[in-house]
């Protein structure tokens, strides 16, 4: 008979090794409570058996099966929250399917394969399908969109494919830009000139290049200009051949500047477009050119779009959490708004048919 998702599922180790038992559950039982809060389930140790409670203990359960067949040698909370990321998104696409079309046979649901690619970091690949079709979407098309949560992987990952054209002589550089919008402060009352006014918008930039090409080795492709950051601005009147060219935190440029961006795309060059549309900095009142491109270009042929959700955030679980928090809020606020303005509409038409109701007193 099938427990039911109520129930406790049980693990119990075996053969059972106590240095792998340490390993498993980490320092402090670390890497249990990582497990315990993402999954939202409650796990006891008694001696070598295992007991996990709550709606997704069986998920529970089977993570730490696996880990304990891992567990030969010193098992880190990376390890445990990357592990996490695959089975929530790998559950949330299955349940998608099976919404989609409940005639779907689960064989049919073949996992994409992420392609490999040539950085520092011999263990990148996509977490989650979406990361993996966003990889292959940058691979074959010229234009790529990237549209999704922060945390999603979306300016990472292209600049790992920029990274693997330049390091395959795919491309001769790589340009890698965002627009310098001020989120509260007023560039001209930061310090310094104008290089280090802008240089804070675009460390994400330079922390994924030194995490995916080493310190040493990015600085002297910066010094030979196979390599290049610099505010969308700067664009402007250029034509851009042989390169990788990347646009973060697309979400604030205006109309205008996207369409300015996009025809910056010369011979042999690729493009990456990434941003977050429900994180923007525009002033109020401005069209994000990211929404407007999405809207102009999603019948163009040779441009691809991939769209990440909360089940791919690749950091720790609570993001996901605080991503989901915010979009039920955003959209019972929509909700109650409608419900406000439709009441509204509502007592202005009553009071309308009040006042034609009452009677016109004579002229005296």
């Amino acid at each position: 008979m099938k427990k039911s998702p109520s129930q406790p599922h049980y693990f119990i180790p075996q053969p059972l090794d106590n240095k792998r038992l340490a390993n498993l559950c980490g320092p402090l039982d670390e890497n249990l409570r990582q497990i315990s809060s993402a999954l939202d389930v409650t796990i006891f140790r008694r001696g070598e058996k295992f007991i996990a409670s709550g709606t997704n203990a069986e998920r529970a359960a089977a993570i730490l099966e696996r880990f304990y067949a891992l567990a030969d040698k010193p098992v880190s909370v990376e390890d445990i929250q990357l592990t996490l990321v695959e089975q929530r998104a790998t559950a949330t696409i299955d349940a998608e399917l099976d919404g989609a079309d409940a005639a779907i046979d689960k064989t049919e649901k073949t996992e994409i394969e992420s392609p490999v690619l040539k950085t520092r970091k011999h263990d990148l690949r996509g977490r989650t399908p979406h990361q993996a079709e966003y990889l292959h979407a940058i691979l074959e098309h010229d234009i790529t969109f990237g549209v999704g949560p922060a945390g999603t992987g979306k300016t990472y990952l292209a600049v790992a494919c920029a990274v693997d054209a330049l390091e395959r002589d795919a491309v001769q550089r790589i340009v890698l830009t965002r627009p310098a919008v001020e989120a509260g402060e007023r560039l001209g009352f930061l310090p310094g000139d104008l290089a280090q006014k802008v240089d804070p918008y675009l460390r994400p930039l330079y922390d994924a290049l030194y995490d995916l090409l080493g310190f040493d080795r990015t600085q002297k492709l910066f010094e030979k200009q196979a390599i290049e950051i610099a505010p969308l601005a700067y664009m402007r009147g250029r034509t851009l051949n042989h390169a990788f060219i990347i646009l973060d935190e697309a979400q604030n440029t205006t109309p205008e500047q996207m369409k300015m961006f996009l025809t910056r795309i010369g011979f042999g060059s690729k493009a990456v477009v990434t941003g977050d549309v429900t994180q923007i900095d525009l002033h109020h009142g401005q069209k994000s050119g990211l929404i407007d491109a999405l809207n102009v270009l999603h019948d163009v042929r040779g441009i691809a779009f991939s769209r990440f959700t909360s089940s791919d955030v690749v950091r720790h679980p609570m993001v996901a959490r605080i991503v989901d928090a915010y979009e039920a809020h955003a959209g019972t606020a929509s909700i109650g708004n409608a419900h406000i303005t439709s009441n509204n509409a509502v007592k202005r038409l009553s009071q309308g048919l009040t006042q034609s109701a009452k009677p016109r007193h004579a002229k005296k």
